[in-house]
Order: structure tokens, then sequence, then C-alpha cells
């Protein structure tokens, strides 16, 4: 299935590649001991609850990854439902348009929110992420303060950690930490990738033909959906990012203006900050850099509802 051929009125395509990486809550394929080793049971929701818009410039000399908390409103665009039902245009949290109609609504609801218009998309679930950190031998993550979770079981302490793929499943996934809840977990998630990119293992397997196809094929998955990437095409991404000094990367987080009042069958929801967001998505579709060259902004931790920073890679990476 080609997600991207059934969509209409889509923005202007503009310089450089955009990317949705969405990481699924779907745990069907990992095993029960690992659900009850790694803490990673629960029913379900069909969810995308971590979504990175990711922008390579076009040139190849520059990263900016921006992240679209999961409880953000968003106003679902029209469409049919998986079971022939036409639903009229709604309200929701940006996380249920995967859930409502899968990759192709969730493209187009973040391209609607955005403007940015989507070449790519990226999905990861709980089998492919855990076997991807496995296949480059783990990741390493730094933390300078405890990192406990109530509800992953995650229990790290101040310092560096190599983390195997379930671990790491534990530590992305974590948000009862502090007070920061997802907004927390969007950073670390955003170290984490940084990390994952520079680590010794991913570059080991991006220099072998063999070990990198198969490092792809473990990405993409076995889906009969068409993501927008061939095996070729992945692995010579993941060379290009790895050749891009982290000054020239940046991560944020869609400005946050507060909370919407509750709304019924939806809940609580994150309001973007209109004018903020829209000036980080114009520089996007610019092909432009979110951040001055010479930025020396540092990451809060934990950060805060109302003060998200667009920080440099270097700053999320491990000293």
């Amino acid at each position: 299935m080609d997600v991207f051929s059934g969509l209409h009125t889509r923005p202007e395509d503009g310089g450089g590649t955009n990317i949705l990486l969405m990481g699924t809550d779907g745990r069907d394929t990992i095993t029960r001991a690992e659900k009850e080793k790694f803490h990673a049971g629960g029913v379900a929701c069909g969810c995308s609850d971590a979504m990175m818009l990711v922008h390579l410039s076009q040139k190849h000399d520059r990263l900016s990854v921006l992240s679209l908390p999961r409880d953000s409103y968003a106003e679902i665009p029209e469409h049919s439902a998986p079971d022939g039902t036409w639903r009229d245009k709604h309200p929701a949290k940006i996380n249920a348009a995967y859930a409502e109609g899968g990759p192709a609504l969730a493209v187009q609801t973040v391209e609607s929110m955005t403007g940015v218009r989507i070449d790519h998309y990226l999905q990861i679930d709980f089998r492919r992420f855990i076997d991807s950190v496995n296949a480059v031998d783990g990741v390493s993550v730094c933390t300078p303060r405890r990192l406990t979770d109530s509800a992953t079981k995650l229990r790290l302490g101040p310092g560096r950690h190599h983390l195997s793929g379930g671990t790491s499943l534990q530590y992305v996934r974590s948000r009862h930490l502090d007070a920061s809840a997802d907004l927390g977990r969007v950073q670390r998630q955003q170290k984490f990738l940084v990390n994952a990119l520079r680590g010794a293992g991913t570059g080991a397997a991006l220099a072998d033909p063999r070990k990198a196809a198969s490092l792809a094929r473990t990405m993409l998955g076995s889906a009969t959906v068409d993501q927008g990437f061939s095996v070729k095409d992945l692995v010579a991404l993941g060379r290009d990012l790895r050749n891009i000094p982290l000054s020239k990367t940046e991560f944020g987080t869609v400005p946050i203006d507060g909370f919407n009042p509750v709304i019924e069958n939806v809940g609580s929801t994150l309001r973007w900050d209109e004018k903020r967001s829209a000036d980080l998505f114009a520089k996007m579709r610019a092909d432009r850099p979110m951040t001055p060259a010479g930025s020396r902004t540092e990451p809060l931790d934990p950060p805060q509802l109302k003060v998200q920073t667009v920080v440099h890679g270097d700053k999320l990476a491990c000293k």
C-alpha cells in the first residue's frame, strides 16, 4: 500500500527532505517474557506515542528535529474509517490519527497542522525498536541525575549507561520520573536518537554493507505499507546523518502555550503556541535552521511546559 498516493491537498514541496518518525505502542510481536522483564505489558491503543518531524537539508549538511507531543490538540481531517464508515473532521489528540486511520491519516494530520510536506515516514514498534538497538550492540545514554520510573521500572543512577534493546525501550517510554511527564520523555527520546546515531555500534553497522542492509530491513520491518524508503534509501540516510557534525544538528519540541479546556471523549490536550510554532515550521519549509549557528542554549532538565528550547545535538550527546 502506497500511503502517499492517496493524499490530496498537500503542502507545497520545499527544499530538503522531511521525514515523520513515529514510535507506535504496538507490542503484540514481543514475547510474554519480554513484556514482563521490561514492563511493556498493558493494552495497546494502536497510537503513535512518539512523533518527530525530521528535516534533512537539501545539501545534507544540517539536521532539524522537532518533536510533536502525543497529547497535542489536533483536528483529524475527514476520512474513511477502516470499517468503511465516513468520519467528519473532529478534535482529538494528535496520536489518535494513527489509531483511527493508520499512517496515511497520521501523515495527513501532521501536514495539515504544520504545513510541512512529508516525503517519508518511518514507523517503529516495540519489536523493531528492541531488535534495531540490539543490532548495533546497544546504545549509551547519560543522565546527570537518578532516573526512577514507577511504571516502566527504569532504574538508572547518575552517569553513563550502555543499554540493550529492552532496557532502551524502558528508557524511551518512561514518563513517570518527574512533573515534566511527556516533555521529559520527549527530551530523553531525542538524547537517545543523538547517541544512537553517534554510537560506535551504529558506525560499525553502517560501514559493513551486509550489516547495514540487515539493520535497515529490521527497522523497516515486513509491513506491506510503503514508508517511502527502500533498504538502500535508509542506509544512505543513516550514513548522511552520521556525517553531519553535532553542531549542525538541532532538536526541540513544538512550542506549547498551555492546556486546552477538557474536551468530551478526548480529555486534556496541549495547545501549541501558534506564533512560535508557525515560525519553526516556516523555517523548516524554507530549509533554514531553527536556531542561530552559534547558539549555546542548554536543554532544561527537566524541561518546563512553556520554556521549550531548541538546542544543538552536542548538548544532548554523552560527553
